[in-house]
């Protein structure tokens, strides 16, 4: 069932509930007043009746209106029949319980079959004391009755009608933003994802809705044109040392050569290949580092550790290169210096930084300094090399862009793309600071877990810094 329809539905049926209601409400009031006002009419029958049976000395035949199958009772105390008037056949049965519930002050009605009867106490010039019951059909008021019952219940079913034509009407103007929202979605692809959606109304909850939407396009658009560059620059580094391989090996293969010339040859062929590796193992750590943050696997860690690990990984590479790592103050307890980490990964960030900035200064040089706060720990990694033009900053953590500075040197652009999603998936932050031909300066903070106090541990006598 769609909404339209739904709509239609719920709207005929609430609005339906509510004529029922009503008509029920004016056929009982009505059928309350028919018949307080037989009941008043009887009333007076039973009065008149006995005052002008007292007055004249016998009951009236002729002189008062008469109602349909009317009778008048008069009972004495004892509830026996003192005078019977009327031409129904036989009396109106009146239960000796109905006798005794009347007094001067309150009448009583009762009603049996479509006859309906009222008795009254009434006090006699001698001092008697009579009850007269007055009973009669009320055949105008019942035959009314059931005339304004016809009228209401097809009345009601004639609203109906109305009512389901104007819920569908109702409905379909209402739902005529939908449809618009549908139509446009529907004509956006691929190809025109640049496309947004329009809502004329633009203070409901669809103009919302359209926004919210638009704001996801803009994502995915994002997403697209990323991945685009992405496949397109991974392309273009994966070809870059096929086409030098295959034009080595093709070079080597025009001619017989010593084996000199082919070792070398082999060694080009071996460099271009580790360069390979390591493009596809970035694209790797990349890839693992944009899977969902559930399949990560956290565990704590000493952050002091992974960047002595860090530091260890770099200068088995490289034993040129200088890392200082200085501790700006250290905590009290122990447990300060755990963090929960997935450790190859966040070591993975911490080294592509530290080689980051040995690689990009003259001197091979980078400085780590780490200080602690209440629930965070900061991180800054600087060099002294080349710096970053202000126009290249907003984009140096997208994948493969390299500043037309590093162009010479070896490097495939991945490095800080992958470490800004592990700093995310850390739920840290990572900031960067850069003068042009004075260095770069990379801030990290990562949340410390709160634990509950525990004694404090000697603390270390002067600040630790390892040079190497």
């Amino acid at each position: 069932m769609n909404i339209r329809t739904r709509l239609t539905l719920l709207f005929v049926l609430l609005v339906a509930s509510i004529m029922l209601l009503f008509t029920v409400s004016v056929y009982y009031l009505y059928d309350q007043f028919r018949q307080q006002e037989f009941e008043q009419r009887l009333e007076e029958k039973a009065f008149t009746t006995v005052r002008l049976r007292e007055d004249v000395g016998e009951f009236p035949q002729g002189d008062l209106p008469v109602m349909t199958n009317e009778q008048v009772t008069v009972y004495n105390d004892q509830g026996a029949v003192l005078y019977n008037q009327g031409k129904q056949r036989p009396r109106f049965p009146v239960p000796a319980s109905f006798l005794k519930k009347i007094t001067l002050r309150q009448s009583q009605y009762i009603r049996v079959g479509e006859l309906e009867a009222v008795g009254v106490r009434y006090l006699s010039s001698k001092g008697k004391s009579l009850i007269i019951v007055a009973s009669a059909n009320d055949r105008y008021g019942l035959s009314k009755l059931d005339r304004l019952r016809e009228i209401l219940f097809f009345c009601w079913l004639l609203s109906l009608v109305i009512v389901g034509i104007a819920g569908y009407l109702f409905a379909t103007d209402a739902l005529r933003p939908v449809s618009e929202l549908i139509a446009q979605v529907n004509a956006i692809s691929a190809t025109n994802i640049h496309q947004r959606l329009r809502v004329g109304r633009q203070r409901d909850e669809l103009a919302d809705l359209a926004r919210t939407f638009n704001d996801m396009l803009t994502r995915l658009e994002e997403a697209f044109i990323s991945q685009k560059s992405f496949v397109s620059h991974a392309s273009h580094e994966l070809r870059t040392p096929l086409t030098v391989m295959m034009g080595q090996i093709e070079v080597t293969r025009l001619q017989s050569r010593s084996i000199d010339e082919y070792e070398t040859t082999l060694d080009g062929l071996l460099d271009e290949v580790k360069s390979m590796i390591r493009l596809v193992n970035g694209l790797l750590e990349l890839a693992r580092a944009n899977a969902d943050a559930v399949t990560v696997n956290y565990q704590p860690v000493r952050i002091d550790e992974l960047l002595w690990q860090a530091q260890s990984q770099i200068l088995q590479k490289r034993p040129d290169y200088v890392v200082d790592i200085d501790f700006d103050n250290l905590p009290s307890q122990e447990e300060e210096l755990v963090i929960n980490a997935e450790e190859s990964l966040l070591q993975t960030a911490f080294q592509n930084l530290m080689e980051n900035g040995c690689k990009y200064s003259p001197d091979g040089r980078v400085s780590v300094r780490i200080s602690f706060e209440t629930g965070e720990v900061h991180l800054t990694i600087s060099d002294h090399g080349y710096g970053i033009a202000q126009d290249d900053i907003p984009h140096i953590f997208e994948p493969f862009f390299r500043s037309d500075a590093t162009m010479t040197i070896k490097g495939h652009g991945i490095g800080l793309a992958l470490t800004k999603r592990i700093i995310e998936l850390h739920r840290g932050q990572i900031a960067v600071g850069s003068t042009v031909g004075e260095g770069t300066t990379f801030y990290i903070t990562l949340p410390i877990p709160y634990r509950s106090p525990t004694p404090a541990l000697p603390a270390y006598s002067s600040e630790e810094s390892i040079k190497s």
